[in-house]
């Protein structure tokens, strides 16, 4: 098992496997879905060689880059973890993955891109590898779903029929029927409820492949049920793309969680058919995008009080409107309208340092919108990290706009508690994995409701 932190350490890598991994990752990264979700700037889609990773060919080393998640390639795991756990000259054991991966479920939990079904309070912590724990997800939440209610949809069906049943066809009658005395074999075309369905397909094609590749006994129990239950449904190779294009009713919008799971696991690995078995995998995701979500999944669901928008894109900088302001976050709280952004960067808190880590570029950025949005008050998150854990005030600044006769523009940057020392989850070993951190989420519900009471004044 290999352990990568965001542009931090660096680990040893067989260079004869160079080729076949970077081959590998080029494919996952032009698989990627084309949204910011992914990329900073337009420029960065035009690329298709991979960012996941700096291949040292030299060194024969592996370094990562500004994605977190996990690679599975030639039986061997590759984690890619955040930056904020990263502690120069530790050894990271299982427990300390684990402990991570919690993390990182937990954020993904108020996200929007990905929705993570609601029963996984029910998950211990207890899996290191995210793979691992993917599946398990995937294969206890359909499970579940399928044992009450299996999806069936109208699909057009042709067969030989006794009895008329929908529209017949005629040419096929005479031509294979009336002609060789089968007066009695109708071919009818029509509408049947079946279960034999593109969705049900694609279920069994992916719980077909996790199998074969899940160590899990408690993820193989549930993949088989799966099978079981979906034995009846032909078995085919079925694409992310075929897969993405399934829409559902609202009766059916349960299913959609397990849609978006076979999505994510077709689009990210290779498998190869003639084996029917899922040799490579990467599920990877930008950080900077996790925690700028996360903050406003979060406020959304936690703070009632509290009025949030995302990433408002209908301001622009020049009258021409060419140059578009979207700031992640625009806040409404005892009738203050303040704008909010996030900053996935571990900030510098030692007091000789007059700037605190907060950069030039951010503190223009923050002042463009401020005229535009017409706020006086700007407020950046930052993430705390596992070398200052404590949430804090980092700084305060203060911008006279002399165009407006001289107000001020008030910029103040916050530390808040994203992440609890690895320790404290080890600890708690016996409980789920969404329950560890009622001490965190509170914790952080505080920090926001008191950063907001003190630029409500």
């Amino acid at each position: 098992m290999i352990n990568l932190f965001e542009y931090q350490n660096q680990e040893p890598f067989e260079a004869d496997q160079f080729d076949e991994l970077e081959l590998f990752l080029d494919d996952i990264w032009n698989k990627r879905e084309k949204s910011s979700y992914f990329s900073d700037s337009e420029d960065e889609e035009l690329v298709e060689a991979q960012r996941f990773l700096q291949l040292l060919r030299k060194e024969h080393h592996l370094k990562s880059n500004k994605y977190v998640g996990v690679i599975h390639f030639n039986k061997q795991t590759i984690n890619l973890l955040p930056k904020v756990f990263f502690q120069n000259g530790k050894t990271y054991t299982e427990k300390d993955v684990r402990s991570i991966n919690a993390h990182v479920l937990w954020w993904l939990s108020y996200c929007r891109k990905l929705r993570f079904p609601n029963y996984q309070t029910g998950l211990t912590n207890e899996k290191e590898d995210f793979f691992e724990i993917l599946i398990y997800l995937f294969s206890k939440y359909t499970k579940q779903l399928l044992s009450s209610s299996i999806f069936q949809q109208y699909v057009n069906v042709e067969r030989d029929l006794n009895v008329v049943k929908g529209s017949v066809n005629f040419n096929a009658y005479v031509g294979n029927h009336i002609s060789r005395g089968n007066y009695h074999h109708i071919p009818c075309s029509y509408d049947s409820f079946e279960l034999d369905n593109t969705f049900n397909r694609c279920i069994k094609y992916v719980a077909e492949l996790l199998l074969t590749v899940s160590k899990d006994s408690q993820s193989k129990r549930n993949l088989r049920d799966i099978l079981f239950i979906l034995d009846e449904v032909s078995g085919e190779s079925i694409t992310a793309n075929q897969c993405r294009s399934i829409q559902f009713n609202p009766m059916f919008k349960e299913f959609e969680t397990v849609r978006d799971y076979c999505i994510l696991f077709l689009e990210n690995s290779v498998s190869f058919n003639y084996k029917s078995s899922l040799q490579l995998f990467a599920f990877l995701l930008p950080m900077e995008y996790v925690f700028e979500d996360f903050v406003f999944g979060f406020i959304q669901k936690e703070i009632e009080e509290l009025n949030a928008k995302a990433q408002i894109s209908n301001t622009f900088l020049d009258t021409n409107r060419h140059f578009a302001l979207k700031p992640d976050l625009l806040l409404n709280y005892k009738d203050q309208h303040i704008v909010a952004d996030t900053k996935y960067k571990i900030v510098n808190l030692d007091e000789q340092d007059s700037k605190r880590g907060i950069s030039q570029s951010d503190l223009y950025q923050m002042v463009s919108y401020a005229i535009r949005f017409e706020s006086k008050k700007i407020i950046l998150f930052y993430p705390n990290s596992i070398n200052a854990i404590e949430p804090c005030e980092i700084k305060t600044l203060q911008v006279q706009d002399m165009l407006a006769e001289g107000q001020e523009i008030e910029v103040k940057a916050y530390q808040i508690p994203f992440i609890q020392t690895l320790d404290l989850l080890e600890h708690q070993n016996t409980m789920t994995i969404f329950s560890q951190f009622d001490i965190l989420r509170l914790e952080l519900t505080e920090c926001f409701i008191e950063i907001l009471e003190n630029n409500a004044k």
